[in-house]
């Protein structure tokens, strides 16, 4: 089974709720804040917690059978992106993209979105593969990106408030249903009609208003749109998901955006950019970034052609590109070649952007590139003039993961199952602790500690600091199994940590213990 367009959102958010908006804000995003810094103040997390004797596992929550966006904490809740496999509703039937939202004091479920499938199939909705945005939320209001290219704006409550805000209105989908009035001896195939079915049940998704990318503006996801969406005063920035054709070697739309800006109260286009055009080289599918570098805002974009692109946040304006990989590396289909895409974020600390680029995860593992950025008084391409240090070859592989970073450390993870710790200056590495699995999900910083998943479900605490112990190979100070692959990135939340598997949601919390429900008869 194909488990693989959904890596774009899997740098998971840490909690630290801090806005970027000059106005008050309680705004949280896919990596706690618009710098998408994985690294929370909080302290005192879970040090360690066991699934078979329920030590320190406050509740546990059943999600679909592939689950790659989120947890993130909103307002006692929390927000995940999975497939439909665990049928919470069972009139929708079939396999959608679902947001779900979850008590998290109590792990209850409360409501949920259940997108169909887009008709064109996998080209540019994977099965599966549910929803894989990591939502952003505000004042209310959920902001993610459908699997059908849709940027949702959502009421936090669900229609569990017995409302349906608007403007939006027409909660609902098209469906086949039995008509009501059926003659006696009327042959079975004429008894079904299609008609509009509403969906403003309790666990249903009350949406505020919505934007259709390849509706309105003709993008062509390669496989799922993912990107998890950037906001930043009252716009919503995301990645569309644009890309190549089911063949892999042509842009069938060159003219759409694989950037787009839209005003977060009302859903209408500020800006879009189709940049790079016909230059993608398999997807768009990461997310943006934001910062201030030299006294100027800027939003930062990693394009589907492997360069970072830097824009003026209201009008769209292109200030800077860097190319992320060498110039005599070469793409090949496949994975084989040596020039990359990118999957990971920017993150922004300090005026420098770092960020370390990779592929589609069935590409395989490669050598990848990390960069540390200066743009500051930068226009155009800053390829050579922005570099501070660069980490490549057999020095640092192919990665999906974005970086944490705390008191002069940079922490990243790649693919191949490697934890770096990086003097952040320099790029010298400190130390290197090797998990033997794939790693899709970043590493996070809590307290003198880094937290790490893999794809074998084990989470891996290390000692955080420029002590690599023995050999300088990491210092581990716990590890568990969560019982299935761990795509995602824990998060952390009055003393709680949430780790959501490949099909389970978890919260751990020192002191609690847990007991699985006993199985109903027949089960």
């Amino acid at each position: 089974m194909k488990t693989k367009y959904c890596v774009l959102a899997l740098v998971l958010p840490l909690v630290a709720a801090i806005g970027v908006a000059a106005e008050k804000s309680d705004l949280i995003m896919f990596g706690g804040d618009a710098s998408r810094n994985f690294v929370t103040d909080e302290k005192d997390p879970p040090m360690e917690w066991d699934l078979k004797s329920g030590m320190n596992i406050k509740w546990v929550a059943e999600l679909g059978s592939q689950t790659y966006a989120g947890p993130i904490f909103y307002d006692g809740k929390i927000f995940v992106g999975t497939n439909n496999e665990a049928l919470k509703n069972p009139k929708l039937k079939g396999d959608r993209g679902n947001v779900m939202a979850f008590d998290a004091g109590t792990g209850e479920f409360l409501w949920q979105s259940a997108h169909p499938k887009l008709g064109a199939g996998r080209v540019n909705d994977w099965p599966l593969q549910g929803v894989c945005s990591t939502p952003a939320v505000e004042n209310g209001v959920v902001y993610y990106v459908s699997n059908r290219a849709e940027v949702i704006a959502a009421d936090v409550d669900g229609f569990l408030d017995g409302e349906n805000d608007g403007p939006f209105k027409k909660e609902g989908e098209m469906g086949m249903v039995r008509k009501e009035i059926v003659p006696k001896g009327t042959p079975s195939s004429e008894t079904m009609e299609r008609r509009f079915l509403p969906k403003t049940g309790k666990t249903d998704e009350d949406i505020l208003w919505k934007y259709d990318l390849i509706g309105e503006l003709d993008v062509f996801p390669h496989n799922l749109a993912a990107g998890s969406p950037l906001i930043v005063g009252d716009i919503v920035y995301v990645i569309t998901g644009q890309g190549v054709d089911e063949g892999h070697f042509n842009v069938p739309v060159p003219l759409a955006p694989s950037f787009v800006a839209l005003n977060k109260k009302t859903g209408e286009l500020v800006w879009e950019s189709a940049i790079p055009g016909d230059d993608v080289l398999h997807g768009s599918w990461s997310n943006p970034s934001y910062g201030v570098f030299g006294g100027k805002p800027q939003v930062l974009f990693p394009g589907g052609d492997g360069w970072l692109y830097a824009y003026e946040p209201k009008t769209g304006e292109l200030i800077w590109k860097f190319d992320m990989n060498p110039k005599d590396s070469k793409w090949e289909l496949g994975g084989r070649g040596t020039r990359n895409n990118v999957i990971s974020m920017a993150v922004v600390y300090d005026g420098i952007a770092y960020i370390g680029v990779g592929q589609d995860p069935e590409h395989g593992e490669g050598d990848g590139n990390l960069w540390a950025i200066d743009p500051a008084g930068k226009t155009g391409d800053i390829t050579k003039s922005a570099v501070v240090w660069h980490v490549g070859g057999d020095d640092f592989h192919r990665t999906m993961s974005s970086a944490s970073i705390h008191d002069g450390v940079m922490y990243i993870a790649d693919l191949s199952g490697f934890v770096y710790a990086l003097d952040l200056k320099t790029g010298k590495r400190l130390w290197r602790y090797d998990t033997f699995a794939a790693i899709w999900g970043s590493t996070f910083y809590a307290d003198g500690k880094i937290y790490i998943g893999d794809e074998d479900g084990d989470i891996a605490v290390l000692a955080a600091g420029r002590d690599g112990g023995e050999n300088d190979e990491g210092k581990l100070l716990y590890e568990t199994n969560m019982g299935t692959s761990v795509y995602t990135t824990p998060i952390l939340h009055d003393g709680v940590m949430y780790v959501a598997s490949r099909t389970k949601l978890f919260a751990i919390q020192t002191g609690a213990m847990w007991k699985p429900k006993p199985k109903k008869k027949g089960s």
